[in-house]
């Protein structure tokens, strides 16, 4: 699995109406592309010195499903508004499997 992490910090005049259609446009994707697995996303509420703005996390089966994903045609509308819209964004997409509790494992759920 592939865990694609994406931070945005926004431009000074980025207004709130922008970003609620980044999030309807955002919340529109996982029905467009079949490839994505999971998806979540959004504003920072801490707003320290070192915080973005906004945050997406999505879950891919393989390499080549994140990359159909990054070329999908509504990805790129996505794409072209980020790029008018932040003054920086970072991103990370790392390897990864989903957690199983080993059998020996003492059970560690909140009762």
């Amino acid at each position: 699995m592939i865990t694609h992490v994406v931070m945005m910090k926004f431009k000074p005049e980025v207004t709130t109406e922008e970003i609620d259609e980044l999030e309807a446009l955002l919340d529109s994707l996982p029905d467009k592309i079949e490839e994505i697995q999971s998806y979540d996303f959004g504003r920072d509420v801490v707003r320290s010195d070192r915080s973005y703005d906004f945050a997406l996390v999505s879950i891919f089966a393989n390499l080549d499903t994140l990359k159909h994903y990054q070329k999908h045609p509504e990805h790129q509308i996505v794409i072209k508004k980020l790029s008018v819209m932040c003054s920086q964004i970072a991103a990370v997409d790392y390897e990864n499997e989903p957690y199983m509790k080993a059998s020996g494992d003492p059970d560690l759920s909140l009762k």
